[in-house]
């Protein structure tokens, strides 16, 4: 028995059909027939360009372009503040970016052409495809080629075995190692990893899956943030965010109806070595209800453990403190008493903020009068004259609040969004101290500070936590998890699984042993197709061996003059 790897040469017309149909690939177009003139051509041949691989290709690329300025540039649905800070800070890039939709690529005109021909021009190539392996699938593996021995893998041995025996061993063996066999015309034909060209569709059906996921995710998603204070709620509804953004569909009926409020918040640090200060644990307590009239439930979210209602996803961002103030007017009425969130600036909770009294005050003379301070509170104060106020535990070790004090206007009632964490002091007049300086004092909870000229008194009366929470909503996250499970999985088989072919002949021959030829040939060349073939034929030849040939007779070594005189 012999095995040859050939190289490939050019097939008769005869065996071109076994060679055919080993891919579903489009044709390229130097192999089709020429386009014809006039509407009719002309659409054909855009047609074909569309739906080539070639094109496809070149879509994902300009697609992935694309995707680039959305990235470098701030998006108007995402952070419209950002956007006006950009355009101040690059007036002469506004115009053209402006004109070339910059500050909405994803739905810009040319991004949305992009992505269109990208799904047309995907599904103009699956369907055809989709439907020759289909009937691939129906039919069967085609005859064996006149000349075996052109093909990539051959070999080919004698045998007493009768030519019917041959081939019924030869089916029964290939169709023991699952390939698809057919008897005609004295020959087997068997065929064999169908998986890698249903891959390959699996891989380009997902790639459409996932547009249309992405598609969805972008035109109907919304997300929000909000912060909450211990024993505070909050309602999933759009005045209830202090930021939020959507896609260009999105409807604010499609707010999933639910409410939820901070029962406590319980955080950790290390306490000592290396790691002092480091988090240990963060976990939000919270009592929850879906719908108007949903039963409350409790639950907890950490980190990276949100809480799913009704589609929606409640994440744990961050946290911190917010001081209770209370501040009294001149006759000592108390005009404002809340809990005021300081926005932490470093990993300790160092804090800053702003106490603003919009309303109820009256200095000593009886006018209306707004109060502002600027705050600073830290958790851990390392005390006086031992360095600036900054904290040295995230912990409330030793909390301090710092108050600067203002009177005049906020600026509340001119229309335009303020800061809520910083204190706008253009038209307010400073408090002095008997110095002639900016009147500030640090505090410890449960301490007053007197204002200047008798005009009333704020206390720090005790310390809240809060919380921020992102709520997000992403319609067709589970389709585009599926459809990329599906695309790696149908890459793999794309790639590792190879097509081939294999033909059995077995003929008498005119001395009446039979020859035994067989054959492979597989989609591309590869070392394993004349291993497997190599196999395939050692199994076979053990039903069907080759002649054992008699051994020759020895020779006759007598002299003749041994012979005489015998």
């Amino acid at each position: 028995m012999s095995t040859t790897d050939k190289a490939p040469t050019e097939a008769p017309n005869e065996d071109e059909a076994a060679r055919a149909q080993l891919s579903t690939a489009p044709v390229e177009d130097g192999a089709a027939a020429p386009v014809g003139i006039g509407v009719v051509g002309w659409a054909r041949w855009f047609w074909r360009q569309l739906t080539s691989m070639r094109v496809a290709l070149i879509l994902l690329f300009l697609l992935s372009l694309g995707s680039i300025p959305g990235s470098l540039i701030p998006q108007t649905q995402v952070d419209a503040m950002k956007v006006a800070e950009w355009k101040k800070t690059h007036e002469f890039w506004v115009p053209v970016a402006e004109k070339l939709q910059l500050f909405d690529v994803y739905s810009s005109v040319w991004f949305s052409a992009i992505y269109i021909l990208l799904f047309v021009s995907l599904i103009g190539c699956i369907v055809p495809r989709t439907w020759q392996f289909v009937g691939q699938l129906t039919g069967r593996p085609p005859g064996a080629p006149r000349r075996l021995d052109r093909l990539p893998a051959y070999t080919t041995w004698r045998t007493e075995t009768a030519p019917e025996e041959v081939l019924a061993s030869a089916k029964t063996l290939l169709g023991g190692r699952r390939f698809r066999t057919e008897a005609s015309g004295g020959a087997v034909a068997a065929e064999k990893g169908y998986l890698r060209e249903a891959g390959n569709l699996a891989f380009h059906i997902a790639l459409i899956v996932m547009l249309v996921a992405f598609a969805c995710g972008q035109l109907f998603k919304s997300e929000g943030g909000k912060l909450v204070l211990r024993g505070k709620g909050f309602s999933n509804t759009l005045t209830q965010y202090d930021d939020f953004k959507s896609g260009s569909l999105f409807s604010a009926d499609d707010l999933a109806p639910f409410s939820f409020t901070l029962d406590r918040f319980d955080a950790s640090y290390e306490k000592s070595g290396p790691q002092k200060g480091t988090a240990r644990d963060f976990k939000a307590y919270v009592t929850y209800s879906e719908g108007a009239e949903g039963a409350p439930k409790k639950a907890e979210i950490e980190v990276n453990k949100p809480l799913e209602i009704d589609g929606s996803k409640i994440y744990l961002l961050g946290h911190g403190y917010a001081p209770v103030i209370s501040v009294t007017d001149p006759t000592g009425k108390v005009v404002y008493r809340d809990a005021v969130p300081m926005l932490p600036f470093d990993g300790n909770l160092s804090s800053s903020g702003a106490v603003k009294v919009p309303d109820g005050y009256r200095n000593k003379n009886g006018d209306k009068e707004q109060l502002g301070f600027n705050a600073m509170f830290v958790p851990t104060f390392a005390g006086a004259g031992k360095g600036t106020m900054l904290s040295q535990f995230p912990d409330l070790d030793f909390p301090v609040l710092a108050l600067s004090a203002y009177h005049g206007s906020l600026g509340v009632d001119s229309g335009l969004p303020q800061n809520v964490y910083q204190l706008n002091t253009s038209k307010m007049q400073e408090f002095k101290d008997p110095e002639g300086q900016l009147f500030k004092q640090r505090l410890l909870p449960g301490e007053t500070m007197t204002l200047p000229d008798g005009a009333g008194t704020v206390k720090f009366e005790g310390i809240e936590r809060w919380a921020t929470f992102s709520v997000t909503h992403q319609p067709a996250s589970g389709l585009a998890l599926g459809g990329a499970v599906i695309a790696i999985g149908g890459l793999a088989a794309s790639l590792f699984v190879q097509r081939r072919r294999v033909w059995v002949r077995a003929v008498r021959g005119e001395d009446g042993v039979t020859v035994v030829e067989m054959a492979g040939l597989g989609r591309s060349e590869s070392a394993k197709l004349p291993e497997e073939l190599s196999v395939l034929s050692a199994a076979l030849y053990e039903t069907a061996p080759s002649p054992v040939e008699a051994e020759p007779a020895e020779a006759d070594t007598t002299t003749e003059e041994e012979g005489e005189r015998a």
